[in-house]
């Protein structure tokens, strides 16, 4: 968790999380030779695959738009019109297409949507505190990761996207 409090790279973020991932195994598979403790980890371990892999991306496609790994190049450089990248036969803004893959990469470890199901057989821990922890670290480390990085979802044109929502009529005066 210091890794990703203090780093100023996205790589040492990747890091952070990894370390993360990391002490998450290790508290899942304390008793190795049961049965479930295996099976809990393998499916932890796949479903943060899942969303490692949609951050390795948001990784590489920041590298690629900015040439540097550093947050705050990144930041100043956010605020320049981009060109669109085309992903599964959609164009997107460029950084869209990244806020949405660094999305990917918080819900795999914060547990959310669909990439929760690993979080109940987590228990498989050595005590009850395995959960606190992996609350304290994995869905902490998500939401660090989202406040993180809040100055380049500012400049994606659908993140921050305001919907129309219906207005209520104006109150007429009471007249007495």
């Amino acid at each position: 968790m210091l890794m990703l409090v203090t780093e100023d790279k996205v790589l040492q973020l990747f890091l952070g999380l990894e370390g993360v991932g990391l002490a998450s195994y290790f508290l899942i598979h304390f008793w190795f030779k049961r049965l479930q403790a295996d099976e809990a980890v393998i499916k932890a371990m796949l479903v943060n695959r899942v969303g490692d892999f949609g951050l390795a991306l948001g990784i590489f496609g920041c590298f690629t738009l900015f040439q540097t790994i550093h947050f705050s190049t990144i930041f100043s450089c956010a605020s320049a019109p981009r060109n669109e990248w085309t992903f599964c036969n959609m164009r997107l803004n460029a950084i869209t297409l990244i806020c949405i893959l660094l999305f990917v990469g918080v819900v795999g470890k914060s547990t959310h949507i669909k990439l929760h199901t690993w979080l109940p057989y987590a228990m498989e821990g050595p005590t009850p505190v395995s959960s606190l922890i992996h609350a304290a670290t994995m869905v902490t480390a998500g939401v660090l990761m989202i406040a993180r990085c809040s100055p380049l979802l500012e400049y994606s044109p659908t993140t921050l996207a305001k919907y129309p929502t219906k207005r209520l009529p104006k109150a007429e005066s009471i007249k007495g």
